[in-house]
């Protein structure tokens, strides 16, 4: 029984990696439909009976989202994207340190991390959860060049109750495609991004105006549209 019961779990655990990997290096090129992120609000909504809750998404090539806003994101949610492989240490290791000391902890997750959270898994801090964001942020980062998760974070992300990806987020707040965000409309979404139900692109606070300010002086730090290039290069060397 014991013996039968060990098969049974070795082959399930074969068919879940079997599974995720082959979801994983699909979604290179087939673009997801919708994330766990989405279909959780929308059965939420529902549920609940929610008649004011709204969903809008709409995904687009990432030829079609504006440069500013693929660099704000960067800026304002993981500098070294381009850099790392999939974990910033030493943002880990800082939260880490702030949580000792009772301190209240910014996330450190990098851009492919939320990719793995968002379409794959839901809200929670658990290490269970964790665990698996790791191991689906790893996949991400072996099988999808930088430009692929980017174009994927940029089209999942949530920038407001029932609004997913930027296409929505331009229609919405600017009544404009995402292809023409400027730099200011780009760091004001990019601004919300820590919370967008409580922080709100349609009525900006004092705080998320100072933050969309300094997300403009980080674009700028980063080099601009040079550091935009560099990345596209370095994709493309990945796949040749």
């Amino acid at each position: 029984m014991i013996r039968r019961l060990g098969r049974f779990l070795l082959w399930l655990t074969a068919i879940w990696f079997a599974l995720t990997l082959s979801i994983v290096f699909l979604l290179r090129w087939l673009d997801p439909p919708t994330s766990s992120f989405m279909v959780r609000a929308r059965l939420g909504a529902w549920h609940a009976d929610d008649t004011a809750f709204r969903f809008q998404h709409q995904w687009v090539d990432e030829s079609r989202i504006s440069s500013n806003l693929k660099l704000a994101v960067i800026a304002s949610e993981d500098q070294l994207f381009a850099a790392h492989w999939g974990f910033d240490v030493k943002s880990i290791n800082k939260a880490l340190e702030e949580r000792q000391r009772g301190k209240r902890v910014r996330g450190a997750s990098t851009l492919s991390q939320q990719v793995a959270k968002n379409l794959f898994l839901w809200p929670g801090q658990s290490w269970v959860r964790k665990g698996i964001e790791s191991y689906f942020t790893v996949l991400i980062e072996a099988m999808w060049p930088k430009q692929r998760i980017l174009e994927v974070y940029l089209n999942v992300v949530e920038f407001g109750k029932g609004i997913y990806g930027a296409e929505a987020a331009a229609q919405r707040f600017f009544r404009k495609s995402a292809a023409r965000l400027s730099a200011p409309d780009a760091a004001l979404l990019a601004a919300v991004l820590p919370n967008p139900i409580r922080l709100k692109a349609a009525a900006p606070s004092r705080y998320v105006r100072s933050r969309q300010q300094w997300i403009l002086r980080q674009m700028r730090s980063l080099g601009g549209p040079s550091y935009l290039q560099r990345l596209e290069q370095e994709s493309q060397s990945t796949t040749h």
